[in-house]
């Protein structure tokens, strides 16, 4: 869709962020940097400072401590040289409710040196059926569509979207992840917040969670995963196996349960070796292992144990 910078500096630069509202700190000393060319997926329960952060980055709120720099420059005093550069995609709002769908994207479009085709965009994202239909009588998952056609239309390098799948199907979702990855093909910078954690798991290079308008992890999707957590074997088979010999067969730190009658896990570092020596020792003592399955920590296993599973407002 565009190439993007070739810069190795960071696409942003957030060191020491403080925001606050009245006497409640939304962001409260936020660290946090963007590979250019990356996708970042930016994690966090509600009222955890997501937005806030993003739109500090967008030049929308003004940091009250700390600074943030994106593409080099500063949003807060920098945003007119900065603003034909990014492309946004707001939670909410940003479009006339009188405006109809193409003429809206047309006129962003019109703003920007060298668009893409708005009728590709159209097409691409499904927005044929409402061209002509007011903003405010699209479907939630139309105006999310709309919304993130007029934050690529300018062939930006870096674009910000706050959830940017919220409220759309499954083939809208699926259009929307086709077209992030088109983006950091084209080296286009993304930041996305988002409460899908698969989401995050499929496009995202960098993955940073934040609570209390603190960042508390960062690192690969697969990284976090595997960070501080042993991956699981579970199989079944007959009742009453002799663990202390099936644990005598495998590696030190390796524990075995029967959870149930018949019912088997066994945790610690499952690689090839790990499996085909619980495999041998089953063959060796006549147990047929069924629903052999190894089990890992998804990225919502990781969320939930940093950030706690009470509900927020």
């Amino acid at each position: 869709m565009r190439s993007g910078s070739t810069s190795q500096s960071p696409a942003v630069e957030i060191a020491g962020l403080v925001k606050r509202y009245g006497d409640k700190s939304a962001v409260d000393g936020l660290d946090l940097t963007v590979a250019a060319g990356s996708v970042t997926a930016v994690l966090g329960p509600n009222g955890a400072g997501k937005t806030t952060t993003v739109e500090t980055c967008e030049g929308y709120r003004r940091a009250d401590a700390g600074s943030v720099r994106v593409l080099g420059l500063d949003p807060a005093t920098q945003g007119a040289a900065l603003r034909p550069r990014i492309g946004v995609m707001l939670q909410s709002g940003g479009v006339y409710p009188g405006a109809r769908a193409e003429e809206m994207l047309r006129h962003t479009a019109a703003l920007h040196a060298r668009p893409v085709d708005p009728a590709l965009l159209i097409e691409r994202l499904g927005l044929e059926s409402c061209g002509r239909t007011p903003y405010r009588r699209l479907s939630g998952g139309q105006q999310q569509r709309l919304a993130l056609a007029m934050a690529v239309v300018g062939r930006p390098e870096l674009v910000f979207l706050d959830e940017p799948t919220a409220g759309l199907d499954p083939q809208a979702r699926r259009a929307t992840w086709d077209l992030v990855r088109e983006l950091r093909a084209d080296g286009v910078t993304v930041v996305l917040t988002t409460h899908f954690m698969d989401e995050a798991e499929q496009l995202a290079d960098q993955v940073v969670i934040i609570d209390h308008g603190r960042s508390i992890a960062h690192g690969t999707p697969e990284e976090l995963c595997r960070g501080g957590a042993e991956n699981t074997l579970r199989f079944t088979g007959r009742p009453g196996l002799d663990l202390v010999s099936l644990l005598k067969a495998l590696p030190d730190g390796t524990a075995a349960a029967e959870l149930t009658q018949g019912s088997y896990r066994i945790e610690g570092a499952v690689d090839p070796q790990l499996l085909a020596t619980v495999t041998s020792w089953c063959a060796q003592h006549g147990v047929m292992p069924d629903r052999l399955a190894v089990e890992r920590r998804t990225l919502e296993d990781v969320f939930l144990d940093l950030t706690g599973k009470e509900l927020r407002a």
